[in-house]
């Protein structure tokens, strides 16, 4: 068994927003595979899935990013699952948009939903994929910044780092994760 969980924050206010680009990824899987994302389970929507041989949950917790961690150690807890099992998706600031990175570990840096997952798992040993929404324009406030929506310019970037992303996470679940970091932990090329 697989979990992926996306981040984001519930509610159609943020539902556009740069900062819910996990929710976007996990919910594009989900209607991918004719699944719906519903219910209380772990303290956020759910939906199971198949990838070959292994059962897959997807899930956008509801619990606002920064306690991300509060369901995400459910998730883990009552599936008995190891984090080597677990990806995370999120949005980064360091990473320019349309553009998306793999990696098996690794610090939080400061994203507060990283933050408050790796405090309540205890561990950094997950894999995770970033999906780039930098960068931060100069003079911006950072937090203003990821909550407001993909600009109209961004949305073609947005939908190419959302395909790769999908991509990505296909290699994952087949047992790629290294095919995925080399194929996907490089700069696009500017025309």
């Amino acid at each position: 068994m697989w979990a992926v969980v996306g981040l984001g924050n519930p509610g159609e206010e943020y539902a556009a927003t740069r900062h819910n680009a996990g929710f976007l990824l996990v919910r594009r899987v989900a209607r991918a595979r004719g699944a719906e994302l519903r219910g209380r389970s772990f303290k956020a929507r759910t939906a199971a899935v198949r990838s070959g041989d292994d059962e897959v949950l997807l899930a956008l917790p509801q619990t606002f990013m920064n306690r991300s961690g509060a369901s995400v150690r459910e998730i883990v807890a009552k599936n008995s699952l190891p984090p080597e099992r677990l990806v995370v998706v999120y949005d980064d600031l360091d990473i320019p948009t349309g553009e998306i990175r793999v990696r098996k570990r690794g610090s939080p840096g400061t994203h507060k939903g990283m933050i408050s997952i790796v405090e309540a798992l205890g561990t950094r040993e997950f894999p995770r994929l970033r999906i780039g929404i930098g960068p931060l324009p100069a003079g911006e406030d950072a937090a203003e910044y990821v909550l407001a929506p993909f600009d109209r310019d961004e949305r073609p970037l947005l939908e190419r780092s959302l395909d790769e992303a999908e991509e990505a996470l296909e290699m994952i679940l087949a047992g790629g994760l290294d095919r995925a970091m080399a194929r996907f932990n490089r700069r696009h090329q500017v025309a």
